[in-house]
């Protein structure tokens, strides 16, 4: 199923090689499935839910026995010294891709707020006509030109934005903890810390679409509620998307646990998992003081 070859003629290091594989080609099909049945949905053919769906399954399986083969491998000893180094090098380059994309969110709404409103309202006294009569004052946040003028009430700060705060400060709290027993072989406390911060994870989500819920039946706050709108559901969306693939892996890290899976020193991917949910956790910090705090 795999070698193992030495890294070079003059030292005895190895590395593991495994044999080359046909799942990266159906993930790829998969993918394409998805996005094609994304195109016909919003352009409106019926076969468009079907793809997705389908495409959604492709993925799903691949992912399931692609990381099944390397859950087996791990297992089975073939990754040692070499292999950890480069999966944490690949697992904090992938957390700084995360964090340029973020970043960009961050960016475009620093531009809308700071840049391009101030911008517009100086150029009305130059000219006898308005942008729109909604624009009057440099106000944040802004609704933006629209047929209706989009009237909405901005989400506050210190309703559930303030409990999911404290959840997901929580939860990196207790995935600490879980850390800490890891590292002393404490497998009752390891996975009661797991099992705490899963629940916090699905708790937020569940706030998170309640609030999802008030925003768009109560308060007007939509999508098409101008650049607002625009900015608090990409940034906030995405947010809840990387939470939930958060809460995925943590659920699969609980389970290998549970099978005794993992120990004091060998354990990286109970580690990059953590990571990726400590970064989580400091992407929520600045939304709530960025988005709904100021």
């Amino acid at each position: 199923m795999a070698q193992t070859h030495a890294a070079s003629h003059a030292g005895p290091a190895h590395y593991y090689v495994p044999r080359p594989s046909i799942y990266p080609f159906v993930l790829a099909g998969g993918l394409f499935l998805l996005a094609c049945g994304f195109i016909l949905q919003v352009n409106g053919f019926a076969p468009g839910p079907w793809l997705m769906a389908g495409g959604v399954g492709v993925v799903l399986f691949v992912l399931h026995r692609w990381f099944g083969k390397v859950i087996h491998e791990s297992q089975s000893g073939a990754y040692r010294e070499w292999e950890d180094k480069s999966f944490r090098y690949g697992m904090i380059w992938f957390i700084v891709s995360e964090v340029a994309f973020f970043a960009a969110f961050f960016g475009a709404l620093f531009y809308v707020r700071n840049i391009s409103v101030p911008d517009l309202l100086s150029m009305l006294p130059r000219h006898e006509m308005t942008l729109y009569p909604e624009f009057k004052d440099l106000l944040w946040p802004q609704s933006g030109a629209g047929p209706k003028g989009a009237a909405f009430t901005p989400m506050g700060a210190w309703g559930i934005p303030a409990l999911n705060t404290a959840l997901l400060l929580s939860s990196g709290a207790t995935v600490t903890w879980a850390h800490w027993a890891m590292l002393k072989n404490d497998r009752r406390q390891l996975n009661l810390g797991l099992f705490l911060t899963i629940a916090l994870g699905v708790v937020f989500l569940a706030f998170q679409v309640y609030e999802y819920r008030h925003a768009y039946t109560d308060l007007g706050l939509t999508l098409g509620a101008g650049v607002y709108g625009a900015t608090f559901f990409m940034l906030t969306g995405f947010h809840g998307f990387h939470v939930t693939l958060g809460v995925i892996m943590l659920a699969v890290i609980y389970g290998r646990c549970l099978k005794g899976h993992f120990d004091a020193d060998r354990h990286f991917a109970f580690e990059g998992v953590a990571w990726y949910w400590h970064f989580v956790d400091v992407v929520w910090l600045g939304l709530f003081i960025f988005v709904y705090w100021l």
